[in-house]
């Protein structure tokens, strides 16, 4: 009796797999709804960065718990390097668009803007991920509004993570207008995380810490995403730049949301809160990947 009860509860859960993974599947609006959270992250501090300002009120309302930004110590940021700082100001403006654009997608889907850490401190999540880099120590701060170098570092850390996970969420992706929609900011994230590594580069020649640090960070975030070393930082691989990190095909590679959230919350296990998302991300897809 116990074996043939087991056999059939066995076909029953069998039966109803297909039905709860369909369940549990995202919907459009889910993945995009992820997507916006790691926009408001992007945007929020491109703008305080460049510009001094916060986003405007009427772009970080919507569902879920709206959260506060802690800013102490952040500042804009006196650029040094007249490229530098116009592609801060191009780069600002499109993560503060690209916020307006999914918004207006998800209309009143949008969830609000959770709470960030973009702080200045030996707790802070930017000192958090450089000290996982071995790029401070302990009690030390990394300040991204500094200096060029660690903008370019922190925009180093953001964009590279944000062309995996428009990439990794395109398999989930069923209505055109949002493939599209993805598609053309996956394009435009992949302009920035070029520019920011190729100007890394420039840099590191003259001062070859720039790109070890580069390669510290990646060494980091794949520390948290996984076994597999796929990330890459901007150090010359075989008498040739690495400007842009591809697999061997010549492709970018993908991260899963959970993954992604791995480096958000700068934690390697399944949590729903930490990092730079110190209350966690708002929406459905909430938690990290247990690596």
């Amino acid at each position: 009796m116990g074996v043939a009860a087991g056999a059939v509860g066995a076909v029953a859960l069998a039966t109803r797999a297909p039905q709860l993974r369909a369940q549990a599947a995202p919907t459009d609006a889910d993945v995009f709804n992820f997507a916006l959270n790691l926009e408001y992250l992007e945007a929020t501090f491109y703008s305080r960065a460049v510009f001094g300002t916060d986003l405007d009120a009427a772009q970080v309302g919507g569902t879920g718990t709206a959260g506060t930004v802690n800013l102490t110590g952040a500042r804009q940021v006196n650029f040094r390097d007249p490229f530098v700082a116009q592609f801060a100001r191009e780069i600002a403006t499109n993560e503060r668009l690209h916020v307006a654009f999914v918004r207006s997608l998800l209309t009143t889907n949008a969830i609000a803007r959770p709470a960030l850490d973009l702080s200045v401190s030996p707790t802070s999540a930017f000192s958090l991920a450089a000290r996982s880099a071995g790029l401070i120590g302990a009690g030390e701060s990394f300040d991204p509004y500094a200096s060029d170098e660690n903008f370019l570092l922190a925009t180093f850390l953001f964009e590279d993570v944000g062309v995996t996970a428009y990439k990794g969420s395109s398999t989930l992706i069923s209505n055109p207008v949002f493939l599209e929609a993805a598609a053309g900011i996956l394009a435009v994230e992949g302009y920035h995380a070029s520019i920011a590594r190729t100007t890394l580069y420039q840099k590191g020649i003259a001062e070859p810490s720039i790109i070890a640090a580069t390669e510290a960070i990646s060494n980091a975030r794949d520390a948290l995403d996984g076994p597999d070393d796929l990330d890459q930082g901007v150090a010359p691989r075989e008498d040739a730049s690495n400007v842009v990190p591809a697999d061997a095909n010549g492709i970018a590679f993908s991260r899963t949301s959970g993954q992604v959230l791995n480096i958000a919350y700068l934690n390697r296990l399944a949590v729903s809160a930490g990092g730079f998302f110190p209350n966690g991300v708002n929406g459905t897809i909430r938690t990290s990947a247990a690596n």
